[in-house]
Formats: structure tokens, C-alpha cells, sequence
């Protein structure tokens, strides 16, 4: 049962390499990771932003709310 894991295991490494050496050279993968690094990128700073102007809109509304409040 031993031998089993050992030899899954080493199948498993080889292949990993193959696969990560095959994607590393490939220049259509690399414009896709690109790509992707980018997107990702402006989604987290749009996500910044919005997170940003919702900060604010509770600001204000909790100010008019108790503003309101005290009249």
C-alpha cells in the first residue's frame, strides 16, 4: 500500500512539472494570466471605491437621520 502512495505521489510531481513548465512557456498563457492580473485589479480598486462612496452615503444619511431626529 506503501509503494502505491510513493508511486502516485512521484507520478503526480512529474506531472505537476510538465504541466507548470508547459503553462510557464506558453506565451497565450502568459497574456491570459496577464489579462487576468489586470481584471483583477481593477475590480479590487472599483471594489475600493464603492466601498469608499458607501461609507460616505451612511455618513450622510446618518447625519440627516439625526438631524431629523432633533428637530
Amino acid at each position: 500500500m506503501a509503494g502505491g502512495n510513493f508511486v502516485h505521489r512521484v507520478m503526480s510531481y512529474v506531472v505537476n512539472e510538465l504541466v507548470v513548465n508547459a503553462l510557464a512557456n506558453s506565451p497565450a498563457f502568459q497574456r491570459f494570466a496577464v489579462r487576468t492580473s489586470r481584471r483583477m485589479e481593477d475590480i479590487s480598486s472599483k471594489a475600493v471605491q464603492k466601498r469608499q462612496e458607501l461609507n460616505e452615503l451612511v455618513k450622510d444619511l446618518s447625519k440627516n437621520f439625526e438631524n431629523f431626529k432633533n428637530q
